[in-house]
């Protein structure tokens, strides 16, 4: 085995490597991005709107596909990366090789059940015209056999996270990536149906799962090849089993809305909600970068090292809110008009107003993802799920009553009420379960009430001109409000290097 696995928590939670793992992190997804808002308005002309209606659900899917492990993927990364950081990193590989397996039964069984429900979400729960059923089903049924790739792609991803891979990971998933968007357009071109969509989705993740298990190889030489010793997965099914329901109640936080306004209203009126919420959702790619940095860190240090810790915690949620509140600023400020350059006068007036809203949800989306993560990697994953699952025992009903009084923007609202519940309550939660980060949470809160109240009143003002001007003095006030809670080496750093580029 080679690697990290004699690094000591000082080493994998330094600032430098925290940095540079968010770097490539954010690069790795950047750079798809890009493709994917070229490419959208393509897709859209190709697929029409009530395909694109269903082409958004799919993409749901994946996503939802993905917690169907009992959460042995995440908490596989955070078991490996805390054997590392304590020394025993000679122990991880034959606990990664009886997760792997583990997890693909597991998948196989999920893609068995997706497959047989399937006629009933198309014929029963969407309103699918009865022209698109056929076309419909068996699309989706193609998308629900692909549940193992979708699995087994995150539990690779976790392995090489473990052992702070990020660099080599991401040389993989950027030309991956860009062909999970190119390819769909390749592929409507060649076969106008939406099945040629969903098996051009199959074909990239096996590509990613195959690049992945390259570089995971060399990491944990004859990986997957000995026989598994299933007992190892014990202790991890609890933890894992309460990061399963913490991430099935997420996605179904982050996705019901959309599947009730497919059922309650119809699939024009999912186009003009989902587009922007995956509009905004890209912006995930900012804390996900930091996250997945901060797991493996978090989890080596947090028992010997309780200050780095806590430093980590400030650093994240920092970098997070300096890399997404601009954009969400641009969002709200310029809601109709991006979806109107981007997509087109219908886009701009059916999902203007749900943008500026979600764009003011987006930021404490991103910002709970620090938080969250500190739990996962403490060993707490219970207390997120139970959160989680009084969030939706509120919201849920919450967003259906809003959505038939008031239309998608109302269901845009309760969401961005329960983004901002959640990442005030992570935050509160991860003080209470690890007092060392009470201190962190304390000094950002200010920072967020600032931020949250500035794009709250942006929302209905009319215009440019007075939400760019709110807009700059909100930036003013949290960049004034971070500065001051910043840690006193990351100033001086900045400060140096600033007067660097000045001279």
């Amino acid at each position: 085995m080679t690697g990290t696995a004699s690094e000591g928590p000082e080493d994998r939670a330094g600032g430098r490597r925290l940095v540079s793992g968010v770097l490539w992190n954010a690069f790795g997804r950047g750079i798809p991005l890009l493709v994917a808002l070229l490419i959208t308005p393509v897709l859209v002309h190709l697929l029409g709107t009530e395909r694109w209606g269903l082409f958004t659900l799919a993409l749901a899917m994946i996503g939802i596909f993905g917690v169907f492990d009992l959460g042995l993927g995440m908490a596989l990364t955070r078991a490996v990366s805390e054997r590392i950081g304590e020394g025993r990193g000679a122990e991880a590989p034959a606990l990664v090789g009886a997760a792997l397996y583990g997890l693909l039964g597991l998948s196989t069984v999920t893609a068995g059940l997706a497959w047989f429900f399937m006629p009933v979400l198309i014929g029963r729960v969407l309103l699918v015209p009865p022209g698109l059923e056929a076309e419909a089903l068996v699309a989706f049924r193609v998308l629900a056999a692909a549940a193992p790739l979708v699995v087994m792609n995150a539990a690779l991803w976790g392995v090489l996270a473990a052992w702070q891979r990020f660099r080599a990971a991401n040389l993989v998933n950027m030309p991956v990536s860009i062909f999970y968007y190119l390819g769909p357009v390749i592929a409507l071109l060649l076969w106008d149906s939406l099945v040629s969509v969903m098996l051009a989705l199959v074909v990239v993740r096996l590509a990613s799962g195959l690049g992945y298990a390259a570089i995971a190889w060399k990491i944990v030489p004859g990986l997957g090849l000995a026989r598994p010793r299933f007992g190892l997965l014990r202790p991890l099914l609890r933890q894992g089993g309460w990061m399963s329901l913490s991430g099935a109640l997420t996605q179904v936080l982050l996705y019901a809305d959309r599947f009730l306004v497919g059922a309650l209203i119809g699939l024009t009126a999912v186009a003009f909600y989902a587009t922007p919420l995956d509009l905004v959702m890209r912006m995930w790619i900012l804390p996900v970068a930091v996250a997945q940095t901060l797991l493996p860190a978090i989890a080596s240090s947090f028992r010997t090292s309780p200050e780095r810790t806590a430093l980590l915690v400030r650093r994240g949620a920092l970098i997070v809110a300096g890399l997404a509140l601009p954009a969400c600023l641009v969002l709200v400020t310029l809601a109709e008009w991006l979806l109107w350059l981007w997509l087109g006068t219908a886009f701009a007036e059916g999902g203007g107003m749900v943008l500026r809203i979600l764009g003011v949800g987006i930021f404490f989306s991103c910002l709970a993802f620090v938080p969250g993560t500190m739990l996962d990697a403490i060993g707490r994953p219970e207390v997120t799920a139970t959160f989680s699952l009084v969030q939706a025992a509120v919201f849920l009903p919450l967003g259906a009553l809003l959505l038939v009084l008031i239309g998608i923007e109302g269901a845009a609202i309760a969401w961005t009420l329960r983004a901002a519940t959640d990442c005030a309550g992570r935050f509160l939660l991860a003080a209470r379960f690890y007092p060392p980060s009470a201190e962190a949470g304390r000094a950002l809160m200010p920072m967020l009430v600032a931020a949250g109240a500035g794009m709250a009143l942006m929302v209905p003002l009319p215009g440019l001109v007075l939400p760019a001007l709110l807009g700059a003095v909100t930036l003013g006030a949290v960049l004034w409000l971070g500065w001051r809670v910043a840690p006193a080496d990351d100033r001086a750093a900045l400060l140096r290097r600033i007067g660097r580029g000045a001279a």
